[in-house]
């Protein structure tokens, strides 16, 4: 099947945070907190999929509450960030219970290891343009971009675009955000 064929299919999104959603670098304070950054325009692109109805997961080793607390402000459901996640297969299977979903109607965004299983398994599995030489065998499909850079951001896009979703509604994005 095409890409363009898989990503008709798509109903939600799943991704990792750490070189998916960041770049992978992580400041600790002297207190342990860790400190990310993410892009703004990834943000954005969640933000239109939650408008437009696509449940949407965040499936990472993580396990710092402000990884949370930056998703909800996304629109992310707060059950649906799964943090320090030792086996995604695991909070995938509950994600895909929680929605009534088939692996292959989710895409799921991942950059090394850990992230192959689900992949391989996903609808339609996407790695950003730095990740790991084993992740980006996994993978359907390579951004242009890197993790924490709009990697996010191209793929949303591009699927919603596909599926005739990629409008933006002043008034809905007001009320919701």
């Amino acid at each position: 099947m095409s890409l363009r064929n898989s990503l008709k299919n798509i109903k939600a999104f799943a991704f990792d945070i750490d070189g998916v959603a960041t770049d992978g670098s992580i400041l600790c304070t002297s207190d342990g907190d860790l400190l990310r950054v993410y892009d703004a325009k990834d943000g954005f692109a969640i933000r239109m999929a939650v408008m437009h109805g696509y449940p949407i997961a965040v499936i990472t080793g993580g396990s710092s509450e402000s990884i949370r607390k930056r998703m909800v402000t996304s629109g992310i459901n707060p059950d649906d960030v799964y943090l320090h996640c030792r086996n995604k297969r695991e909070q995938f299977a509950l994600f895909l219970e929680k929605y009534k979903l088939k692996a292959e109607e989710v895409m799921y965004f991942g950059d090394d290891t850990p992230d192959i299983d689900l992949l391989k398994m996903s609808g339609c599995g996407v790695c950003p343009a730095d990740a790991s030489p084993d992740a980006a065998a996994a993978a359907d499909w390579m951004t242009e971009a890197n993790g924490g850079k709009g990697c996010l951001r191209e793929a949303i896009e591009k699927t919603l675009r596909i599926q005739g979703k990629w409008e933006f509604d002043p008034q809905q994005y007001k009320a919701k955000f």
